[in-house]
């Protein structure tokens, strides 16, 4: 795997996608026991079910639907007539997806709800974007400093010399990079001061270490630059991941 260099955008008020990571609309938990009455759910029926009630109609209601006879369960929504609906309804048993929409629940049980749902469960209005939405907010946004592509690029691979060429340099910020990843470590603004300076001497001492060096690790260092001032001018944290 790869190393990735990142900054804490929503550190600034100037990160386009801010509003939209701050804002929570849905949670996902693995039992709504307590929440049912404002959990999503899809309305399915058994397929011996279904086929009981539909009788000598069954092929028919297949063939119209567009149904596989070997399925064992069948999701109403996917039924085209209303007919075929009315007949399946009183056979449609509750299957919760697990999803709960924020603006469903009343603010009393809110509090109760999040305590239940795991960081890694929930989506913001950022979430909810599509890919392309995404990328057309991060083209226009001031601190997508890789290329209008985002606030993210690529540091190198984990084995990455440049590291250890830092750490002969006594440029303690790059040198840490292996470090900072097992022990999650956020760089402040004015570590990014510091970073500035660390690029500027091993663009400096680079050299040195031959010109296959020099031709891997420019870029490399092209945006730790971008990274620094982007963290200087919009005082944002970075890290490494």
């Amino acid at each position: 795997m790869g190393v990735s260099i990142a900054i804490c955008e929503t550190d600034s008020d100037s990160a386009l996608c801010k509003v939209g990571k701050a804002t929570l609309l849905k949670v996902n938990l693995k039992d709504v026991a307590g929440f049912e009455d404002v959990a999503e759910f899809d309305t399915v029926v058994p397929m011996d079910q279904a086929k009981a009630v539909m009788g000598a109609d069954w092929e028919a209601f297949l063939k119209r639907n567009r149904f596989d006879a070997e399925m064992e369960t069948l999701y109403m929504d996917k039924v085209k007539q209303d007919a075929d609906k009315q007949r399946l309804a009183p056979v449609g048993k509750k299957l919760y997806t697990g999803w709960i929409a924020l603006d469903k629940v009343p603010a009393d049980r809110k509090d109760a709800l999040l305590a239940k749902a795991g960081k890694d469960d929930r989506l913001t209005g950022w979430d909810m974007l599509s890919f392309d939405e995404m990328s057309a907010t991060c083209a226009k946004c001031p601190l997508s400093w890789d290329e209008g592509r985002g606030c993210m690029g690529t540091f190198g691979p984990e084995n990455s010399a440049l590291p250890e060429i830092a750490k002969r340099s006594n440029c303690a910020i790059v040198a840490s990079v292996p470090d900072s990843i097992v022990s999650k470590k956020i760089f402040t603004p004015e570590d990014a001061v510091k970073l500035l300076e660390e690029v500027k001497v091993l663009r400096e001492k680079l050299p040195a270490e031959g010109k296959v060096m020099v031709r891997r690790y420019s870029g490399v260092l092209d945006r730790l630059e971008k990274t620094g001032n982007i963290c200087i001018t919009y005082k944002t944290r970075f890290y490494f991941l």
